[in-house]
């Protein structure tokens, strides 16, 4: 309908957030609902070493998808698609983005390009004109965290006596994914226990698993002041033996 007007439909979508978040489960749902073959951008087989061996790849990649309607997922677009104003990255970076831009305004509406990054500040700001759709993907609240765990809870044979409400507390700090496998490891262990593992004592183990969890570090500039790192007491410490070893020798 779109087409008989001179329009065409949209077909580039950004997405961005944290990880764990439903970014790829959503890529794949749209390849599902349209009934479409799902490709993955593998980047360990796409960047290459030497000059111009980056983009040659890419242009095999987009003249294949370009022959045939399909889902091309991007994940960790940041890799790739980062801002060529950084004076970190190399020329070669900076072409092949400029090379990736040409590629993506050339692909023809029936073929759905999918990108996510976890780092959408690094992105070049001319990628963000290039997705019609940008959707961001962030962590879930509360009540989206009883919803899930309401979804599988409900397809176990044993309820829990704990209530959703109470368990999306102590989960208030996990992401979808995290929340998935909270619960697929609560019904392993109640699997495994071949009937002496009710499935209240297995939510109970798996918390305690979960409260103990190692957590990514998260370092404040003002902490980081307060407190000299290692490596700023050992050049601190050299510098004040090498001054007393010149106050000595003269």
């Amino acid at each position: 309908m779109l087409r008989a007007h001179g329009y065409e439909p949209r077909h580039r979508i950004l997405l961005s957030g944290p990880p764990g978040n439903g970014k790829t489960s959503f890529a794949e749902s749209v390849a599902e609902a349209l009934s479409l073959p799902y490709f993955i951008v593998r980047y360990d087989a796409l960047i290459g070493s030497y000059l111009g061996e980056t983009n040659a790849r890419l242009r095999k990649l987009f003249d294949f998808v370009r022959s045939r309607p399909c889902v091309l997922f991007f994940d960790e677009f940041d890799s790739i698609g980062k801002e060529r104003g950084d004076s970190h990255e190399t020329g070669e970076i900076k072409r092949v983005v400029s090379f990736l831009l040409l590629q993506l305004d050339q692909l023809p509406s029936n073929v759905v390009v999918i990108a996510a990054t976890n780092h959408a500040e690094l992105l070049d700001r001319a990628v963000w004109r290039r997705f019609q759709y940008r959707l961001n993907f962030p962590m879930p609240t509360r009540a989206a965290v009883e919803v899930l765990l309401d979804r599988i809870i409900e397809r176990w044979p044993e309820a829990p006596s704990r209530t959703l409400p109470e368990m999306s507390v102590d989960l208030s700090s996990a992401t979808y994914s995290e929340v998935v496998d909270f619960c697929q490891n609560v019904r392993r262990r109640q699997i495994l226990g071949l009937g002496a593992v009710s499935v209240d004592d297995a939510i109970d183990h798996e918390m305690k698993i979960w409260k103990s969890r190692v957590q990514p570090e998260v370092r404040h500039e003002a902490g980081s002041q307060e407190a000299p790192s290692q490596s700023d007491s050992r050049s601190t410490a050299r510098r004040s033996t090498r001054k007393t070893t010149k106050q000595t020798e003269s």
